[in-house]
């Protein structure tokens, strides 16, 4: 069971890889009254990191609530 996670976990970080290095154009990306420009790889690593955040926490709470 071990192996299978790991390869799981394994391609899923190889597509994450890919698909932020395929999208490397600039875009500009509005925040309320702030237009910040860059590379849409970063807009992407960004919003990832911002996902696995909030499903860790989200995760935290439900876990404590058995």
């Amino acid at each position: 069971m071990k192996r299978i996670k790991l390869i799981g976990a394994l391609t899923a970080i190889l597509l994450i890889v890919i698909v932020i290095l395929q999208n490397t154009q600039p875009v500009a990306t509005r925040l309320l009254f702030i237009t910040i420009t860059m590379p849409n790889a970063v807009l992407v690593g960004l919003s990832l990191l911002v996902g696995v955040a909030a499903g860790i926490l989200v995760a935290l709470t439900f876990s404590g609530k058995r």
